[in-house]
C-alpha cells in the first residue's frame, strides 16, 4: 500500500499524469463495479436503477474531488469570518474562479466514469429499456412485425427473459442500446479533451509569465509545499516535546518560537502572481515583507498585503493547484 502511495504521489506531481492515472484508476474501479455489483432487475425500475448506477457514483467522486482539494479547504478555512469582504465584485469574482478551478479538477474522475460507462453500455442499456416514452420505445423496436409486442417486453431486455420475442428482434434492440450509449461515451470523451485544450490555451494566453518562468513556479510551488509538511511535522514534534518534557519534569518550558494566528492567516490565502512584486507564494511575499525594517516599507507592504488579499486567489492554476493529497 506505501509502493502505491508513492507512485501515486510521483504522478501528482505532474498536473497532465495526474488526471490520466485518475481517468485511469476511475475506468479500471468502473469496470469492476460493473461486472461485480451492477445487476439490471429486468422490471419497471429498470430506468432508476440503470440512472443511479450511472451518476451517483459519479458524483460521490465529484463530492471527493472536492474534499481532497487542498484548495478547496484554504478558500473555505474562515471564510465565515471574513463575510464583509465578500460584498466587492472583485472578491465575489475571485472566489468564483477558484471554485471553476476546483471543479475543472473534481470533475476528471466522474467524467471518467460516465464515459467509461456508456462505452461499456450495461447501465445505459438498462436504464433505457425501462423509460416510458413511448416515442423513443417505438424508436427501439423499429418497424418490426412484433413492434407491440417488443414494447411491452423492453424490460426484459437486458436479462435476455422476453422469451416471446424473437432472438434477432431483441439483439437489434440490444445493438441499438449499445450504439447509442457508446456514441454518447465517446461524444463526452471528445466534449471534455476539447474543453480541457480550450480552458489550457486561455489559461496560457492570459498567463503574465513565460513559460520556463512558469515551469520554475511549478517546481517551487511543489519544493515548498513539501518544505511545508517537514518544517510544521518538525516544529510540532519540537512543541510536544518541549511541553511534556516541562509537564513531567515540573520544569519551566524552553522558549519556542512559533508564529502567530496572523501571520498563519498571512500564509494561508490563495495567491495572485503579481508582476510588480515578483512574488511565487504568500509565504514567499510574506518573508520578503519582513525583511524590510523600514517603518515606511512595512506600511507599504501591509498596505499591498491587503488588497492582494482581496484579489485572491489566481487567475491561472499555478500554486495551490489542489491536487489529491495522500
Amino acid at each position: 500500500m506505501d509502493k502505491f502511495k508513492t507512485v501515486l504521489n510521483i504522478a501528482n506531481k505532474q498536473t497532465n499524469l495526474g488526471f490520466g492515472l485518475v481517468a485511469l484508476l476511475t475506468a479500471g474501479g468502473e469496470q469492476i463495479f460493473s461486472s461485480a455489483v451492477f445487476s439490471c432487475p429486468c422490471n419497471e425500475l429498470n430506468f432508476f436503477y440503470g440512472v443511479v448506477f450511472l451518476l451517483v457514483p459519479a458524483l460521490a467522486l465529484l463530492l471527493l474531488g472536492y474534499i481532497l482539494s487542498k484548495k478547496t479547504w484554504k478558500l473555505l478555512t474562515g471564510l465565515c469570518r471574513r463575510r464583509s469582504k465578500l460584498c466587492s465584485c472583485r472578491r465575489l469574482a475571485a472566489v468564483g474562479t477558484v471554485l471553476f478551478q476546483i471543479s475543472v479538477t473534481a470533475l476528471v474522475a466522474p467524467s471518467s466514469w460516465i464515459a467509461v460507462a456508456l462505452l461499456n453500455g450495461n447501465y445505459f442499456e438498462c436504464a433505457m429499456t425501462g423509460t416510458k416514452v413511448s416515442a423513443y420505445n417505438k424508436h427501439l423496436c423499429g418497424n418490426k412485425t412484433s413492434m407491440v409486442q417488443c414494447q411491452k417486453e423492453l424490460y426484459g431486455i437486458p436479462c435476455g427473459t422476453s422469451s416471446s420475442l424473437p432472438q434477432a428482434d431483441r439483439e437489434d434492440v440490444q445493438r441499438t442500446l449499445r450504439a447509442q450509449s457508446q456514441i454518447l461515451g465517446w461524444l463526452l470523451i471528445a466534449s471534455v479533451m476539447l474543453s480541457n485544450l480550450l480552458l489550457t490555451c486561455v489559461a496560457r494566453c492570459a498567463s503574465p509569465i513565460s513559460y520556463l518562468q512558469l515551469k520554475f513556479w511549478r517546481v517551487y510551488a511543489q519544493e515548498e509545499g513539501n518544505m511545508i509538511d517537514l518544517y510544521t511535522a518538525k516544529h510540532a514534534k519540537e512543541l510536544a516535546e518541549r511541553n511534556l518534557a516541562s509537564f513531567f519534569n515540573q520544569t519551566p518550558p524552553q522558549n519556542i518560537i512559533t508564529p502567530s494566528n496572523k501571520d498563519w492567516e498571512k500564509i494561508s490565502s490563495l495567491y495572485k502572481f503579481s508582476t510588480k512584486d515578483h512574488y511565487y507564494s504568500t509565504l514567499h511575499r510574506y518573508v520578503e515583507n519582513c525583511q524590510r525594517t523600514d517603518n515606511d516599507m512595512m506600511r507599504m507592504a501591509s498596505v499591498k498585503s491587503n488588497e492582494s488579499s482581496d484579489v485572491n486567489p489566481a487567475v491561472l492554476d499555478f500554486v495551490d493547484d489542489g491536487r489529491m493529497v495522500l
